[in-house]
């Protein structure tokens, strides 16, 4: 016989700390992975998750993720493109943020790549940004080719 799962609503502005509501990325936890327990932790995992993903990496999902790394090793990034394709992940994949203002700076000859996205959570209007490093990696002892360095403000 199946069992019948009660289904919980949760107020995405109510902070309750015993209770996760997601999973952030990357998955660092002692076990498989922490938990997220408020909206704002779970909408910057989220963003961080369409920014960071190829497009084509996700199965049955080919057109989500914003394809940085893809724009490392190239000579001119067309910023305002780059620009319009975070907007247009969020408008499709995020929609319960507001998109503020997004920065794409390319250091001259060298394989850097520097995006700022500021954004507000629209259930409760709070206000946050992400800054993504992007750069070559110079440590031998790490077989990637590139890095991501994320910061928060």
């Amino acid at each position: 016989m199946a069992s019948v799962r009660d289904y919980i609503q949760i107020n995405p502005i109510d902070i309750e700390l015993d209770r996760a509501i997601g999973v952030p990325l990357p998955f660092s936890g002692t076990g498989v992975f922490n938990s997220t327990y408020t909206t704002a932790e779970q909408v910057k995992s989220n963003l961080l998750n369409i920014v960071l993903t190829e497009p084509g990496e996700r199965v049955f999902k080919p057109n989500i993720g914003v394809g940085l790394r893809s724009h490392l090793f190239e000579n001119n990034v067309n910023r305002d493109e780059l620009k319009a394709r975070i907007n247009n992940q969020i408008k499709i994949y995020l929609s319960q943020i507001e998109l503020i203002n997004v920065s794409v700076d390319k250091a001259e000859d060298s394989h850097e790549l520097y995006v700022k996205i500021y954004y507000r959570v629209k259930a409760n209007k709070e206000e946050d940004a992400i800054q993504i490093n992007f750069s070559q990696d110079n440590s031998l002892a790490n077989s990637s080719t590139n890095s991501p360095s994320i910061g928060g403000y």
